[in-house]
């Protein structure tokens, strides 16, 4: 029996209501009754997705001993990551770009919680390189709450040159630097952007660093040097949010 790819509640129930095509299979706790898993099982069989209900222990072989909450589901061959073709989906896209580029995240957890601010936000994709960097594990779509199976995740082969290729389509690029001299706040985020973060513990490489039009800092007070990658993004999306409210002048 294959192992869960996808499990926690948030995750496969998005997963059911966009992409239930990508279901192969469901399990189910068996001690979980009540609205919500007869919910989930009728959405599930309305679609002809098989759901089995299985003890908590099989489960948790399943789901490798992670935190399942009673349900996890196995994905079809295929994740949801558009590769390469950077400038066709920048061409495609309607809206003024607003993108989050990830520079070596090592920890899933900080993956999937960085793809779920990034939804959050309305950033339209995030962009990570394909290797030396954390690949998109069933722990990182728990984290991601669903956000890993609406958002594109572009992995690319060079980083460097795909940031190359943002700024050759107008999009200006913004990186998150702790000694930076300006703040992210004093920044105009309203322009074509992609905001850059470094991976855990080194920050931005260099070639990346080289490649950022500008370098901004989050103001910390007191003895704290450094926040988690995914609370960083946080931060810098929800300024690009505030700035291009409409009444946010």
């Amino acid at each position: 029996m294959p192992e869960a790819s996808l499990y926690g509640w948030h995750a496969v129930r998005a997963a059911l209501a966009r992409h239930p095509e990508r279901l192969e299979r469901i399990w189910l706790d068996i001690k979980h009754q009540g609205a919500r898993p007869q919910q989930l099982l009728d959405a599930a069989r309305a679609r002809g997705i098989p759901v089995e209900r299985v003890p908590g222990a099989r489960l948790d072989a399943l789901a490798a001993g992670a935190r399942h909450q009673g349900v996890a589901a196995v994905l079809r061959a295929g994740a949801p990551v558009v590769s390469e073709d950077l400038p066709a989906f920048l061409a495609g896209l309607e809206a003024t770009p607003f993108l989050l580029v990830l520079d070596g995240v090592q920890d899933p957890h900080n993956l999937g919680a960085c793809l779920r601010s990034a939804a959050a936000a309305g950033a339209q994709a995030v962009i990570v390189p394909k290797d030396n960097a954390a690949p998109l594990t069933a722990a990182a779509r728990k984290a991601a709450s669903g956000a890993a199976e609406v958002l594109p995740l572009l992995a690319v082969t060079n980083l460097a040159r795909a940031l190359d290729q943002l700024k050759e389509a107008g999009v200006w690029l913004v990186g998150a630097d702790g000694n930076a001299e300006q703040a992210v706040y004093t920044l105009d985020l309203t322009v074509p952007l992609a905001l850059v973060l470094g991976g855990e513990g080194r920050g931005l490489r260099r070639l990346t660093r080289e490649r950022c039009d500008f370098l901004a800092r989050i103001p910390m007070a007191g003895s704290v040097e450094s926040l988690n990658v995914s609370v960083a993004a946080g931060i810098c999306l929800f300024e690009v949010v505030r700035q291009r409210a409409p009444n946010s002048k």
